[in-house]
C-alpha cells in the first residue's frame, strides 16, 4: 500500500536476483502482451473445444490501477481470428454510485486542515470490495453469471473484467482467473499520469486526493484480496503488468515456483528514488542515477509497501511487488513467529536520507507510537526509526533530543508563529545535535524529535510503519519544490513530543558507545544500537575476509556500509548467493540458516545488520 509521494520515474537495472529457476517455469513465462492474449486465446479455444456447448467464464482482476483494456482488445481480436465469439463485462457495474461511495468513505479520511493541512491522513477503511456493491446489482450479476454457466448452442467466452470481480463469493461462477498486478511505484506514477481514478469515482480527483484515498481505501481492498488469492493458490494466471505492452504471463505454478525458489536466496529489493528540497548528490553519483534528477533525497532500497524485486527467468526479467513476494512467502522469508506478530507484514523499513551537498537539513521532526496510530489511524504498527551515518561532509550533524537547558514550551510557542506568521525559529536554542561522522548510530523511538543534518547520508531503519506519519514542527520558512510552502504538522507533533528527551537522556539510552556481541582472530560483530523501545537489533560486522553467521529462524538485513564488493552465501546451498556493492541491502531469509560473508576485494569490510530482537514477539 504505497503511500502520499512522488517517485522519480526511473527503473534502476542493477537490482537484479538470479535464483536457480527449473526449465519449465523459464519456458511458460510469456512476454508481450500480443503475445500473452495469443496465448490465452489458444488455451481457451482448446478449453471450448473440449466443451464445445459451453461457455468459458474468466475473470480478471487486479491491483489498484491495473488495466486489462489491452490484453481484452488484443484477446477478442484473436478469439475472433479462431471463430470465437466474445463478451467483455465490465464489473464497475455491480458497484455503489458515486455518491454513495463518497458518504461511506469520506468520514475516514481527515477534512479538518487545522489538523492536517494538506489532506494526508484518514483512518483505514476495512470494508473490503464487498461494501462497495450495491446489493441488488450484485445478485444480479452473479444470476447472469450462472446463467452463463449453463449450456449453450455455441460456447463463448466471456471476460469479466474489474477490481474485486475475484471476491470470495464470485470465484465459483469462473472457470479461469487472472490477476493483473501493479508495483506501488507505477501505481503512484499512474494516477499522478491521471491514468487512475478512485474507485466508484466518475473523474479524478486531485492527485494528492487520489492517493490518500487509495491509501486509505483502494490500495488497503486490493493488498487483502490479493494475499488471499496468493495464499489460497487460487489463480490460473498471474500477470505482472507494469508495462502496458510488455505483460509478463505466468501460469500459477510458475509464479509460485519462481518466488519459492526465490525466497531460498539472499536478495535484494529493487530501490525507488525520490527528489526533495533537502536532497543531496552522494547517492546520485554513486548510483548514475539520470542527469535530469535535480537531487536524490530519499532511496526507498526496502521499504517494504513501496518497493519491488526483479527476478531474472531466461531472457526475461519479471517483476513483482516486494509485498506480492511477502503474501506468497512470508513464513520463509520472515519465520513462522514474526508473520504472526505482524500480521503477515515485513516488519522493519529501510531508506538512505541523502542530504550530501544539500542546501539545508532535513526538517526537523517527530513520529507517533502504536497507541496513537492505532486510536487516530485504526493504523497497524508505530514509527520507530533511527539513524546510521554511512558519509559524513564538513559540519554534519544530526539532531536528536532537546538541549538539557531547552525551553520545550517555547519551542512549541516559536515552531506555532513560524506556521502562522512566517517567522524564523532559532531551533539551535532547543534541539540537540551529535556531531556526525561514519559509523554513528542514532535511535529514535517514536516521540523523540530528530533531523539529519546536511551534508550526510544516513541509512534510515525503522519500525513496521504501513503509512507516514512524519510530523514537521519546523522548516527553516522554506518552499518545496513545487514553490508552495511546506506542510508543517504542529497539532499532532506537540500530542506526540516526548519532551523529556533532552541531551542527558539521548545519551544515557539512544546514542550509544558500540559493544562486541561475537569476535574472532580478524572478525568482530558489534552491537551498535538495541533498547528496550525498539524491537529490532543493530549490528555491525568488522571483517577482513570473510564472517559466518546463522539466522536461527529470523531475518537479516545487511547493508555494505564500507568497502567495495561482498558476496551472501549459504553454508548449506553454496550455489545461493548474492553479489552486493556499497550501499547495497540485501535480505538474507530466515529459513536460510548458517551462511557466510566474503570479502570480494582486499579492504576491511564493514557490514551494517539490522534483526529481529530475542523476545520481539512477545512485546
Amino acid at each position: 500500500m504505497s503511500f502520499m509521494y512522488n517517485p522519480y520515474p526511473y527503473d534502476d537495472p542493477r537490482a537484479i536476483n538470479k535464483p536457480v529457476l527449473a526449465p519449465q517455469t523459464i519456458e511458460s513465462v510469456t512476454a508481450g502482451t500480443p503475445q500473452a492474449a495469443a496465448r490465452l486465446a489458444r488455451e481457451f479455444a482448446e478449453t471450448l473445444k473440449a466443451t464445445p456447448q459451453r461457455n468459458l467464464i474468466v475473470a480478471f482482476d487486479g491491483y489498484t490501477t491495473a488495466d486489462w483494456t489491452r490484453t481484452i482488445n488484443l484477446l477478442s481480436q484473436q478469439l475472433g481470428l479462431l471463430g470465437i465469439g466474445f463478451e467483455a463485462m465490465d464489473f464497475a457495474r455491480v458497484y455503489k454510485t458515486e455518491e454513495q461511495i463518497h458518504e461511506m468513505v469520506d468520514p475516514y479520511l481527515e477534512w479538518d486542515r487545522t489538523k492536517d493541512p494538506t489532506l494526508l491522513y484518514g483512518r483505514i477503511f476495512r470494508g473490503g470490495y464487498e461494501a462497495m456493491f450495491d446489493p441488488a446489482k450484485i445478485e444480479g450479476f452473479a444470476r447472469r453469471l450462472s446463467e452463463l454457466q449453463a449450456s449453450a448452442d455455441h460456447g463463448k467466452v466471456i471476460a469479466v473484467y474489474g477490481y474485486g470481480c475475484l471476491v470470495e463469493r464470485l470465484r465459483p461462477l469462473y472457470d479461469r482467473k487472472c490477476y493483473f498486478d501493479v508495483t506501488p511505484k507505477e501505481s503512484i506514477l499512474r494516477i499522478r499520469r491521471g491514468e487512475y481514478a478512485n474507485l466508484g469515482d466518475r473523474t479524478a480527483r486531485p492527485a494528492n486526493l487520489v492517493i490518500r484515498r487509495c491509501y486509505y481505501v483502494d490500495f488497503e481492498m486490493a493488498v487483502h484480496l490479493r494475499g488471499e488469492l496468493l495464499q489460497q493458490s487460487v489463480l490460473d494466471y498471474y500477470v505482472a503488468s507494469d508495462h502496458h505492452d510488455r505483460i509478463h504471463l505466468l501460469p500459477r505454478n510458475a509464479m509460485e515456483q519462481m518466488l519459492g525458489a526465490l525466497a531460498a536466496y539472499p536478495f535484494r529489493c529493487k530501490p525507488v528514488y525520490l527528489e526533495g528540497v533537502w536532497g543531496g548528490t552522494y547517492v546520485k553519483k554513486l548510483r548514475n542515477l539520470p542527469d535530469a534528477m535535480r537531487n536524490c533525497a530519499w532511496v526507498f532500497d526496502l521499504i517494504p509497501m513501496e518497493v519491488s524485486i526483479v527476478v531474472e527467468a531466461g531472457a526475461e526479467r519479471v517483476e513483482f511487488p516486494f509485498f506480492t513476494f511477502v503474501q506468497r512467502e512470508g513464513e520463509a522469508i520472515m519465520g513462522d513467529a514474526c508473520v504472526k506478530k505482524f500480521h503477515g507484514y515485513f516488519p522493519i523499513r529501510f531508506n538512505y536520507d541523502d542530504s550530501y551537498h544539500s542546501n539545508g537539513n532535513m526538517s526537523i521532526q517527530v513520529h507517533s507510537g502504536a497507541r496513537y496510530n492505532q486510536e487516530n489511524y485504526d493504523e497497524l504498527g508505530r514509527q520507530d526509526e533511527s539513524y546510521y551515518v554511512v558519509v559524513a561532509g564538513h559540519n554534519a550533524r544530526t539532531f536528536v533530543g532537546f538541549r538539557d537547558d531547552a525551553d520545550t514550551e517555547q519551542f512549541i510557542r516559536d515552531i506555532k508563529r513560524a506556521d502562522t506568521e512566517y517567522k524564523p525559529v532559532d531551533y539551535l536554542k532547543y534541539v540537540n545535535y551529535e556531531v556526525s561522522k561514519p559509523g554513528l548510530q542514532v535511535m529514535l523511538p517514536a516521540g523523540t524529535i530528530h533531523s539529519s543534518g546536511r551534508n550526510q547520508v544516513v541509512l534510515e531503519i525503522g519500525s513496521l510503519t504501513i503509512g507516514s506519519y512524519t510530523y514537521k514542527l519546523y522548516d527553516y520558512l522554506r518552499a518545496d519544490l513545487d514553490g508552495k510552502p511546506r506542510p508543517i504538522h504542529t497539532w499532532h507533533g506537540e500530542r506526540n513530543l516526548a519532551f523529556e528527551r533532552k541531551a542527558s537522556w539521548v545519551h544515557d539510552h539512544i546514542v550509544q558507545q558500540p559493544r562486541i556481541v561475537r569476535q574472532g582472530e580478524t572478525w568482530a560483530e558489534y552491537i551498535v544500537g538495541e533498547s528496550d523501545m525498539l524491537y529490532f537489533s543493530l549490528r555491525r560486522l568488522e571483517f577482513e575476509t570473510s564472517v559466518e553467521d546463522n539466522t536461527n529462524g529470523r531475518f537479516h538485513v545487511l547493508t555494505l556500509v564500507d568497502g567495495e564488493r561482498i558476496r551472501i552465501r549459504s553454508i548449506e546451498h553454496p550455489e545461493r548467493y548474492f553479489d552486493a556493492e556499497f550501499m547495497d541491502m540485501v535480505v538474507v531469509p530466515a529459513d536460510m540458516g548458517r551462511y557466510v560473508i566474503e570479502n570480494l576485494r582486499t579492504e576491511p569490510i564493514c557490514v551494517h545488520k539490522t534483526m529481529l530482537k530475542d523476545g520481539f514477539d512477545a512485546e
